[in-house]
């Protein structure tokens, strides 16, 4: 019997998703997500890999020629 009430409210609000047109604020979604940290610590992190092992990718480079 309640299936029939959730099914509706889950259409409504796929129609207002799909027809309604939303302004996007993408410095208040960049903001709440932290973003600018996570980039800085995958670099910082790259950095240290290819630190230690980027002298066996270069060798491996040298046997293919």
């Amino acid at each position: 019997m309640g299936r029939g009430r959730a099914k509706a409210k889950q259409t409504k609000v796929a129609r207002e998703l799909k027809y309604s047109t939303h302004t996007m604020d993408l410095d208040a979604l960049q903001r709440e997500i932290g973003s600018g940290t996570a980039v800085d610590d995958k670099d910082e992190e790259y950095d240290e890999y290819s630190a230690r092992y980027g002298s066996y990718a270069d060798d491996e480079d040298d046997d293919r020629k």
